[in-house]
């Protein structure tokens, strides 16, 4: 099979390959390997498989915002993801990586795994929100009364996903979940600044050569909410869109840089 690969241009006027096949309809088929090496298998249903094997739009798809406009970068991405942008407004850089992760517990059968923390710490979970309670919230003070009937249609799933958005956030999933080693990591682990703002984005392909030395590719949603797209990597345009992470050393994406390496995994 012929693949379509791109060729981009160094910041010095080469020519350089980028590892894409305009063709590929998935990440996994987007982005092409590195020589040397070698996707790390996962099984079929796991949390990783279903991530690199994302469908994304056709090659060249514009980043588009939540009210139709297009957004003022259009150069730093290699892929979009094909995940609807509500809107509402609210499905911004912390909410859409929820969102998969929510919509990846439910085609699995685990809905009853669907949950996360408010900022203030409470956990709103799916299955309370589908029989009916709603969080009463004064200040940092929250609780959960029955003010509704029990709903467990995808159409409610996604109003509660709106409450989730409303109420957590890049600083909420900092602090409710594991942290994780730079050498320890895997497809679904975030790479974060926690604040308010803050930033967060996603491993979502991850490859290693023969001396275990590993390459990932990111993905992010953005402030305002708009597509989810694969981000290139302007630092090492030889590599890009593929990353490498470090001990201790600051990392440059597209539209942010994380002055630490710190990085958080879904439970």
């Amino acid at each position: 099979m012929t693949l379509n690969v791109v060729k981009g241009v160094t910041g010095m006027g080469n020519s350089v390959p980028v590892y894409i096949n305009i063709k590929g309809e998935t990440i996994v088929s987007r982005v092409l390997i590195p020589e040397g090496y070698r996707r790390i298998t996962y099984a079929k249903n796991s949390f990783q498989e279903y991530l690199r094997t994302y469908k994304v739009k056709e090659y060249g798809s514009p980043i588009i915002n939540y009210d139709h406009t297009k957004y003022f970068a259009q150069h730093w991405h290699d892929a979009i993801l094909d995940i609807p942008v509500p809107e509402n407004g609210l499905q911004q850089c912390a909410d859409v990586l929820m969102r998969i992760r929510a919509e990846y517990l439910w085609d699995q059968h685990r809905k009853d795994e669907i949950g996360f923390n408010f900022t203030s710490g409470h956990h709103c979970s799916w299955k309370g929100y589908a029989a009916g309670y709603r969080p009463k919230i004064n200040g940092n003070k929250v609780t959960f009364h029955k003010t509704a009937t029990s709903n467990h249609s995808k159409e409610n799933f996604y109003k509660y996903l709106n409450l989730i958005y409303t109420y957590a956030g890049t600083l909420s999933l900092y602090q409710e979940l594991s942290k994780v080693n730079i050498d320890d990591l895997t497809i679904g682990d975030m790479l974060v600044n926690p604040g308010t703002p803050g930033h967060i984005e996603i491993i979502v392909d991850e490859v290693v050569d023969d001396q275990g030395g590993k390459l990932f590719l990111l993905a992010q949603g953005n402030t305002p909410a708009q597509n989810i797209c694969l981000l290139k990597n302007f630092e090492d345009a030889d590599l890009s869109p593929w990353y490498q992470f470090k001990q201790n050393e600051t990392i440059y994406t597209p539209s942010y840089y994380f002055k630490e390496g710190q990085f958080i995994r879904f439970k």
